[in-house]
Protein backbone atom coordinates (compact mmCIF):
# COMPACT_ATOMS: atom_id res chain seq x y z
CA UNK A 1 0.00 0.00 0.00
CA UNK A 2 2.72 2.59 0.79
CA UNK A 3 4.39 1.85 -2.52
CA UNK A 4 1.12 2.48 -4.39
CA UNK A 5 0.63 5.81 -2.60
CA UNK A 6 4.14 6.90 -3.52
CA UNK A 7 3.54 5.99 -7.15
CA UNK A 8 0.32 8.04 -7.26
CA UNK A 9 2.11 10.99 -5.68
CA UNK A 10 4.75 10.79 -8.37
CA UNK A 11 2.12 10.68 -11.12
CA UNK A 12 0.13 13.72 -9.90
CA UNK A 13 2.15 16.97 -10.00
CA UNK A 14 1.82 19.30 -7.04
CA UNK A 15 1.61 23.09 -6.95
CA UNK A 16 -0.66 25.85 -8.22
CA UNK A 17 0.18 25.16 -11.88
CA UNK A 18 -0.61 21.50 -11.77
CA UNK A 19 -1.69 20.27 -15.18
CA UNK A 20 -3.90 17.55 -13.79
CA UNK A 21 -6.30 19.95 -12.06
CA UNK A 22 -9.30 21.22 -14.02
CA UNK A 23 -8.96 24.90 -14.93
CA UNK A 24 -11.76 27.42 -15.09
CA UNK A 25 -12.22 29.59 -18.17
CA UNK A 26 -9.90 32.57 -18.39
CA UNK A 27 -11.50 35.97 -18.00
CA UNK A 28 -9.19 37.67 -20.49
CA UNK A 29 -10.19 35.40 -23.37
CA UNK A 30 -13.63 35.04 -25.01
CA UNK A 31 -15.43 31.77 -24.70
CA UNK A 32 -15.73 29.48 -27.65
CA UNK A 33 -19.16 29.73 -29.31
CA UNK A 34 -21.54 26.99 -28.28
CA UNK A 35 -23.22 24.86 -30.85
CA UNK A 36 -26.96 25.34 -31.02
CA UNK A 37 -29.55 23.05 -32.44
CA UNK A 38 -31.70 25.97 -33.58
CA UNK A 39 -30.26 27.78 -36.64
CA UNK A 40 -29.23 31.38 -36.09
CA UNK A 41 -30.29 34.29 -38.30
CA UNK A 42 -30.14 38.04 -38.31
CA UNK A 43 -33.54 39.39 -37.15
CA UNK A 44 -32.96 42.72 -38.88
CA UNK A 45 -32.11 41.09 -42.21
CA UNK A 46 -35.09 38.76 -41.90
CA UNK A 47 -37.34 41.70 -41.10
CA UNK A 48 -36.11 43.61 -44.16
CA UNK A 49 -36.75 40.54 -46.33
CA UNK A 50 -40.26 40.19 -44.91
CA UNK A 51 -40.94 43.86 -45.65
CA UNK A 52 -39.81 43.41 -49.25
CA UNK A 53 -42.02 40.36 -49.68
CA UNK A 54 -45.00 42.08 -48.04
CA UNK A 55 -44.43 45.15 -50.22
CA UNK A 56 -44.37 42.95 -53.32
CA UNK A 57 -47.49 41.06 -52.24
CA UNK A 58 -49.36 44.34 -51.96
CA UNK A 59 -48.68 45.42 -55.54
CA UNK A 60 -50.80 44.97 -58.63
CA UNK A 61 -47.91 43.21 -60.38
CA UNK A 62 -48.14 40.28 -57.94
CA UNK A 63 -51.89 39.96 -58.50
CA UNK A 64 -51.42 39.99 -62.28
CA UNK A 65 -48.64 37.38 -62.18
CA UNK A 66 -50.60 35.15 -59.78
CA UNK A 67 -53.69 35.38 -62.01
CA UNK A 68 -51.63 34.49 -65.11
CA UNK A 69 -50.04 31.48 -63.35
CA UNK A 70 -53.41 30.19 -62.15
CA UNK A 71 -54.96 30.55 -65.62
CA UNK A 72 -52.02 28.75 -67.26
CA UNK A 73 -52.17 26.06 -64.57
CA UNK A 74 -55.90 25.41 -65.11
CA UNK A 75 -55.72 25.57 -68.92
CA UNK A 76 -52.74 23.20 -69.00
CA UNK A 77 -54.39 20.63 -66.71
CA UNK A 78 -57.63 20.77 -68.70
CA UNK A 79 -56.47 21.03 -72.34
CA UNK A 80 -53.12 19.19 -72.25
CA UNK A 81 -52.85 15.47 -73.03
CA UNK A 82 -53.71 13.20 -70.12
CA UNK A 83 -50.16 11.92 -69.61
CA UNK A 84 -48.83 15.53 -69.36
CA UNK A 85 -51.36 16.67 -66.79
CA UNK A 86 -49.91 16.94 -63.28
CA UNK A 87 -52.96 18.33 -61.42
CA UNK A 88 -56.30 17.25 -62.80
CA UNK A 89 -59.66 18.54 -61.74
CA UNK A 90 -60.48 19.51 -58.91
CA UNK A 91 -56.90 20.96 -58.87
CA UNK A 92 -55.90 19.76 -55.40
CA UNK A 93 -52.24 20.62 -55.89
CA UNK A 94 -53.14 24.19 -56.91
CA UNK A 95 -55.30 24.54 -53.80
CA UNK A 96 -52.46 23.31 -51.61
CA UNK A 97 -50.00 25.70 -53.27
CA UNK A 98 -52.32 28.67 -52.75
CA UNK A 99 -52.93 27.64 -49.14
CA UNK A 100 -49.17 27.36 -48.53
CA UNK A 101 -48.64 30.77 -50.07
CA UNK A 102 -51.36 32.28 -47.87
CA UNK A 103 -49.98 30.59 -44.73
CA UNK A 104 -46.58 32.18 -45.35
CA UNK A 105 -47.85 35.51 -46.61
CA UNK A 106 -49.94 36.29 -43.52
CA UNK A 107 -47.08 36.02 -40.96
CA UNK A 108 -44.73 37.94 -43.26
CA UNK A 109 -47.26 40.75 -43.61
CA UNK A 110 -47.80 40.80 -39.83
CA UNK A 111 -44.04 40.95 -39.25
CA UNK A 112 -43.71 43.84 -41.68
CA UNK A 113 -46.60 45.64 -39.99
CA UNK A 114 -45.00 45.14 -36.57
CA UNK A 115 -41.74 46.62 -37.81
CA UNK A 116 -43.62 49.55 -39.32
CA UNK A 117 -45.48 50.06 -36.03
CA UNK A 118 -42.17 50.08 -34.16
CA UNK A 119 -40.78 52.68 -36.56
CA UNK A 120 -43.93 54.78 -36.24
CA UNK A 121 -43.71 54.58 -32.46
CA UNK A 122 -40.09 55.74 -32.51
CA UNK A 123 -40.95 58.56 -34.94
CA UNK A 124 -43.87 59.66 -32.77
CA UNK A 125 -41.65 59.68 -29.70
CA UNK A 126 -39.06 61.77 -31.51
CA UNK A 127 -41.75 64.14 -32.79
CA UNK A 128 -43.13 64.48 -29.26
CA UNK A 129 -39.69 65.31 -27.85
CA UNK A 130 -39.07 67.75 -30.69
CA UNK A 131 -42.42 69.45 -30.03
CA UNK A 132 -41.62 69.70 -26.32
CA UNK A 133 -38.28 71.31 -27.12
CA UNK A 134 -39.88 73.74 -29.56
CA UNK A 135 -42.56 74.67 -27.00
CA UNK A 136 -39.90 75.23 -24.34
CA UNK A 137 -37.87 77.37 -26.76
CA UNK A 138 -40.97 79.38 -27.68
CA UNK A 139 -41.80 80.01 -24.04
CA UNK A 140 -38.23 81.06 -23.35
CA UNK A 141 -38.23 83.47 -26.31
CA UNK A 142 -41.59 84.87 -25.20
CA UNK A 143 -40.24 85.58 -21.73
CA UNK A 144 -37.14 87.19 -23.22
CA UNK A 145 -39.21 89.42 -25.52
CA UNK A 146 -41.41 90.45 -22.58
CA UNK A 147 -38.31 91.26 -20.52
CA UNK A 148 -36.91 93.33 -23.39
CA UNK A 149 -40.17 95.24 -23.71
CA UNK A 150 -40.18 95.97 -19.99
CA UNK A 151 -36.54 97.08 -20.19
CA UNK A 152 -37.20 99.29 -23.20
CA UNK A 153 -40.02 100.98 -21.32
CA UNK A 154 -37.44 102.39 -18.87
CA UNK A 155 -34.91 103.46 -21.55
CA UNK A 156 -34.89 107.00 -22.88
CA UNK A 157 -35.89 106.93 -26.51
CA UNK A 158 -34.99 109.45 -29.20
CA UNK A 159 -38.47 110.98 -29.28
CA UNK A 160 -38.49 111.42 -25.51
CA UNK A 161 -35.06 113.10 -25.56
CA UNK A 162 -36.18 115.38 -28.40
CA UNK A 163 -39.30 116.42 -26.53
CA UNK A 164 -37.31 117.09 -23.34
CA UNK A 165 -34.75 119.18 -25.21
CA UNK A 166 -37.52 121.16 -26.89
CA UNK A 167 -39.17 121.85 -23.52
CA UNK A 168 -35.80 122.90 -22.07
CA UNK A 169 -35.13 125.23 -25.03
CA UNK A 170 -38.56 126.79 -24.57
CA UNK A 171 -37.92 127.36 -20.86
CA UNK A 172 -34.51 128.95 -21.57
CA UNK A 173 -36.01 131.18 -24.25
CA UNK A 174 -38.82 132.22 -21.88
CA UNK A 175 -36.38 133.09 -19.10
CA UNK A 176 -34.24 135.13 -21.48
CA UNK A 177 -37.30 137.04 -22.63
CA UNK A 178 -38.34 137.72 -19.05
CA UNK A 179 -34.88 138.98 -18.13
CA UNK A 180 -34.68 141.18 -21.19
CA UNK A 181 -38.07 142.68 -20.34
CA UNK A 182 -36.99 143.39 -16.74
CA UNK A 183 -33.98 145.37 -18.03
CA UNK A 184 -31.20 143.08 -16.85
CA UNK A 185 -27.94 143.45 -18.69
CA UNK A 186 -25.16 140.93 -18.90
CA UNK A 187 -22.92 143.17 -16.79
CA UNK A 188 -25.52 143.32 -14.08
CA UNK A 189 -25.19 139.63 -13.36
CA UNK A 190 -21.44 140.05 -12.95
CA UNK A 191 -21.87 143.02 -10.63
CA UNK A 192 -24.35 141.25 -8.49
CA UNK A 193 -22.01 138.32 -7.98
CA UNK A 194 -19.66 138.66 -4.99
CA UNK A 195 -15.94 138.66 -5.66
CA UNK A 196 -13.71 135.81 -4.67
CA UNK A 197 -12.31 137.62 -1.63
CA UNK A 198 -15.73 138.55 -0.35
CA UNK A 199 -16.87 134.99 -0.90
CA UNK A 200 -13.96 133.79 1.24
CA UNK A 201 -14.76 136.32 3.94
CA UNK A 202 -18.29 135.07 4.10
Amino acid sequence: MPAERESTRERLPAGATAAGRPRAGRLDQPRAPRRRLVPEWDPDAFGRLSERIARFLGTGRFIVWMTVVIIIWIVWNVAAPRHLRFDEYPFIFLTLALSLQASYAAPLILLAQNRQDDRDRVNLEQDRKRNERSIADTEYLTREVAALRMGLGEVATRDWLRSELQDLAKEVARELEEKSLNGHRPGAFAAERPSGRDRDDH
